[in-house]
């Protein structure tokens, strides 16, 4: 939807949420979405799977005249194309732990190995820039390196963790694919939009505005760098 307008908003100064309780996360997304609600937005994408998970139903209560769109980690298409496999699952320690989560391990579990990995500390090593550093390089072997050989797939389950795929990917090997949900929300965001007439008639490229918590430039310049890596 390169023609619609965003606002994005990142909520550095109480990052990272994976480590925060179930209630404060769903207090502090609450007041995000309030805020950009009060802006006039026509939908909102929450950007991240822990806060997805503690606070999408409770978002869609207050806001219902606006599409509010939720993340989840790929796991179903890790474990359709991996029949038989071993699929990582990394994440925060509250994505984990939470009911979503367990529900969606339960439904696509059969057939397949799932091994939950709590990777909190890979959200720091993005929140600083950290992309190839060789400390982010000695966590990632610390952490998968058991799993090399097993792995068939993993599955990154964070909204940062995909600014780390190349990094993964080498620490893995090529013979684990790597899975994300940031495809599927696109396509749902769209589906949404269009069922609730909400799609801009536009021929003009949209704009992206990139805002944060921190109040800091040095966090914008660092959202305008990530962005580049990923686009």
């Amino acid at each position: 939807m390169p023609n619609e307008n965003y606002l994005y908003f990142g909520d550095s100064a109480n990052a990272p949420y994976g480590t925060r309780s179930l209630e404060n996360v769903r207090a502090l997304t609450l007041q995000n979405i309030a805020m950009l609600y009060d802006r006039g937005i026509k939908a909102a994408v929450i950007a991240c799977n822990t806060a997805t998970s503690a606070a999408v139903s409770a978002l869609r209560d207050r806001f219902q005249d606006i599409p509010i769109i939720g993340m989840e980690p790929a796991l179903k298409p890790a474990a359709l194309a991996h029949p038989g496999g071993t699929i990582l699952v990394l994440a925060t320690p509250l994505t984990l732990r939470e009911e979503k989560f367990s529900h969606l391990m339960e439904h696509y579990q059969d057939g397949v190995r799932v091994v939950p990995l709590a990777c909190p500390e890979l959200v720091e090593f993005v929140e600083r820039g950290e992309l190839e550093s060789e400390a982010l390089l000695q966590y990632l072997h610390a952490r998968l390196d058991p799993w090399r050989t097993e792995a068939s797939a993993a599955v990154l389950g964070c909204t940062h963790f995909p600014f780390l795929r190349a990094a993964i990917g080498r620490v893995l090997g090529e013979n684990a694919v790597l899975y994300d949900g940031g495809a599927g929300t696109a396509r749902q965001t769209q589906r949404q939009l269009a069922q609730m007439d909400l799609l801009t008639n536009s021929v003009q490229e949209g704009t992206v505005i990139l805002e944060n918590s921190r109040n800091d430039t040095a966090e914008i310049v660092l959202s305008e760098y990530l962005l580049s890596q990923i686009t």
